[in-house]
């Protein structure tokens, strides 16, 4: 009898230990879940992401002639199934994995751009004329004069088609740098951040599909256009499966009408974002924003910051076109923005952000000028000369740094210390 107690015992000793240890796997698990989907939600995760997969790409880029010409290989390679699908029906598709990101991934990218516009437009901080006003002034300011100063430096030069490089701002580096700062930048400052960061994408979008297009073909203009009506009743007034299916469809046609119209292919994004019912925005902008955000851009990021970086970097900095770069993201920026938003306040037009200083103002155009994978992407659009595009992207690296640095300490040491707790 005292052995069948002690078996008993034992058995339930193992139970227990096994419960145990069940317990401790689930806990582990979900403190797992829990720690990934704060990463993912975090603002400033996505800026973090960018800055180790553009660090792991120029390491391995300059690691040795063999591995960097294989990693190089790896992104220029043409995709077998993609090339035997094109060759076989006639298709022109990108067969590259860097030409299939370029063009048709981060055309994802753009809906959700368009998606946070159409929404910001409709509800946010673009709804009314007073909400939108200087944010708006400012992002144009902010574009223009980078524009102008790459244009003085590299007027009739090869150099002259990158003017639009230095005129964007990355919008996921900008508000990460912004959210690590924490109380010290006031929320309606990181709200103007965000509307500024918006408008500043649309103008990038509208300067891509005016500037850095092909020669424009009628025929497939006509398809992309015919594409939007279709895909508006579709989301208005379908339902269920058969609703997902076509409307798949219609913006893979989109898509491939845009990309042979001559316009670029990431415009079929937008276009298809401002056809989604604002009912339905939440819900698309939920789906698409973990793949956008932790596969799309860090896939675009280690793509395309392939740079073989100078053994000497005296040809950077007598280089027009670095200096271009360099000046309009990290001087031309603030100051346009700058500028012209002390003009407008002055003159009594608009009001400084509730509860922000010009101090704290200047350091956000300072981070305005973080260009990086929206300056890189025009890169790419703007020079096929692989010198000239590797010249380019060291400026925009070296400028985006600049700016991130030098914005974070600048508003570090303007804002706001916490109060103690016995004030």
């Amino acid at each position: 009898m005292s052995q069948q107690l002690d078996k008993d015992k034992e058995l339930h000793r193992t139970e227990a230990f096994g419960r145990s240890k069940m317990k401790s796997k689930e806990g582990l698990a979900r403190q797992l879940t829990y720690t990934l989907r704060a990463f993912i939600h975090d603002s400033r995760s996505v800026g973090l992401l960018l800055i180790v997969c553009t660090l792991i790409s120029l390491m391995i880029s300059n690691s040795g002639a063999a591995i960097s010409q294989s990693y190089m290989d790896v992104w220029q390679r043409d995709i077998p199934f993609l090339t035997a699908v094109a060759s076989k029906y006639g298709l022109h598709l990108p067969e590259s994995p860097i030409h299939l990101i370029n063009d048709f991934l981060m055309a994802i990218f753009f809906f959700m751009a368009g998606m946070e516009i159409k929404r910001e437009l409709i509800k946010g901080e673009l709804s009314s004329p007073k909400k939108a006003g200087l944010p708006v002034i400012a992002a144009i300011s902010g574009v223009a004069l980078p524009a102008v100063l790459f244009l003085l430096l590299n007027r009739g030069t090869d150099f002259g088609h990158g003017w639009g490089i230095p005129t964007a701002t990355d919008i996921a580096f900008s508000l990460g740098v912004a959210a690590l700062l924490g109380p010290k930048v006031p929320y309606s400052l990181k709200v103007f951040l965000t509307a500024l960061a918006i408008i500043d994408d649309l103008c990038a979008i509208l300067i891509i599909a005016l500037f850095y297009g092909g020669q424009i073909a009628g025929l497939w203009l006509g398809i992309a256009a015919a594409c939007l009506p279709l895909l508006w009743m579709t989301g208005k007034y379908l339902k269920g499966y058969f609703k997902q299916t076509l409307r798949i469809l219609l913006a893979m046609i989109l898509w491939y009408s845009v990309l042979q119209s001559g316009i670029h292919p990431t415009i079929a994004g937008i276009l298809f974002a401002f056809m989604i019912p604002t009912g339905e925005l939440a819900i698309f902008e939920k789906k698409v924003h973990v793949p956008v955000n932790f596969i799309i851009i860090p896939l675009f990021a280690l793509a395309n910051t392939c740079i073989l970086l100078p053994a000497s970097w005296s040809s950077v900095f007598t280089s027009t076109l670095s200096w271009g770069i360099l000046l309009g993201l990290f001087i031309g920026k603030p100051l346009g923005i700058g500028l012209i938003c002390f003009m407008v306040i002055r003159a009594g037009w608009f009001k400084l952000p509730k509860g922000c200083t010009w101090k704290q103002f200047i350091g956000i155009g300072i981070l305005a000028g973080i260009g990086f994978t929206m300056s890189i992407f025009v890169t790419t659009l703007a020079y096929s000369d692989p010198a000239f595009q590797a010249d380019a992207k060291i400026a925009v690296l070296l400028a985006s740094s600049l700016a991130m640095v030098v914005g974070f300490i600048w508003l570090y040491s303007t804002g706001k210390k916490k109060p103690a707790l016995s004030e």
